[in-house]
């Protein structure tokens, strides 16, 4: 099996880091000044934040994306629009953008398995790949990778931690309490 590449940011001189309190823990927010979202991290998921933490000086201060209200919107209203037109640029592999476009198309209140993405996207034989490429997903909540699931419909691996994707899909409607 061929070995990939850590990925690595290319030098950024300026990025907006921000913080947001959520029902499923706290998130760190990485935005460029253009208002691009290159990540969106659960700040207690161990090496999540370190890997996607760019070089160069950051500057906290006002949310250039309106994450705050859009968050508060998933969360506390349920709307399903409420990343719509955001513009995301998480750095990846072809294969993983391509992964990751795929988890965007997948609706509120539906799962699809690993070899559902497999599928769609064209490489049915690239299933642990797609897990692979599902769990490096630096925009958690917005690139849903929470709404991948088992062939089996079992809750598999998430970065967030298992009770965090559990209650996304529960808040989602793709699971019955």
């Amino acid at each position: 099996m061929r070995q990939l590449e850590p990925q690595t940011f290319a030098p950024m001189a300026d990025f907006f880091l921000d913080e947001f309190d959520s029902p499923v823990g706290r998130l760190l927010a990485i935005a460029t000044p253009a208002g691009d979202l290159k990540a969106l991290e659960f700040i207690d998921a161990p090496g999540r934040i370190e890997r996607v933490l760019p070089p160069g000086e950051p500057h906290r201060g006002q949310d250039p994306l309106d994450l705050h209200h859009r968050l508060r919107r998933y969360f506390h209203h349920g709307d399903r629009d409420a990343f719509a037109g955001l513009s995301l640029a998480p750095r990846g592999t072809a294969f993983q953008q391509r992964v990751w476009s795929e988890l965007r198309r997948i609706a509120w209140g539906e799962t699809l398995s690993y070899a559902q993405v497999a599928e769609r996207i064209g490489s049915p034989k690239s299933v642990r790949a797609v897990g692979l490429a599902n769990g490096a997903n630096p925009i958690a909540i917005i690139v849903p990778c929470h709404r991948v699931i088992g062939s089996n419909g079992s809750l598999t691996g998430y970065g967030g931690g298992l009770d965090r994707k559990y209650w996304l899909l529960v808040h989602e409607g793709a699971l019955l309490l």
